[in-house]
């Protein structure tokens, strides 16, 4: 087992991404998790991410505030215990509307 305490989470670059801060939970180099990663981002408000698409599927489940995940073909704002899969190449964005932080946990497939 490997455990990681939030206060060692290390933050780390995320191109494409704005007014937010991105941890590494685990995989890559956070932990020796293989098949995927698991991030943390809390986005400010106004914070978000450009509109691109990449081959790795995506779950977001949010954990804090309203969080609204825009893909080619529909819009939706998840509020806490909400999620979403996106599926490999699947254009999407994510934008903070509201006047308050959100929290996303990100899971991304790696194998």
């Amino acid at each position: 087992m490997q455990v990681k305490r939030i206060e060692d989470a290390q933050e780390y670059d995320a191109p494409g991404h704005f007014d937010m801060q991105p941890l590494r939970l685990h995989g890559l180099d956070a932990s020796d998790a293989e098949k995927f990663t698991v991030g943390l981002s809390h986005f400010h408000p106004g914070g978000g991410t450009t509109h691109t698409a990449s081959p790795p599927e995506k779950v977001y489940v949010c954990i804090a505030g309203e969080i609204t995940v825009i893909t080619d073909d529909d819009e939706v704002t998840l509020k806490p215990l909400d999620s979403c899969y996106i599926g490999s190449n699947e254009g999407r964005s994510i934008a903070n509307r509201t006047d308050k932080d959100a929290s996303i946990i990100v899971i991304v497939s790696t194998g």
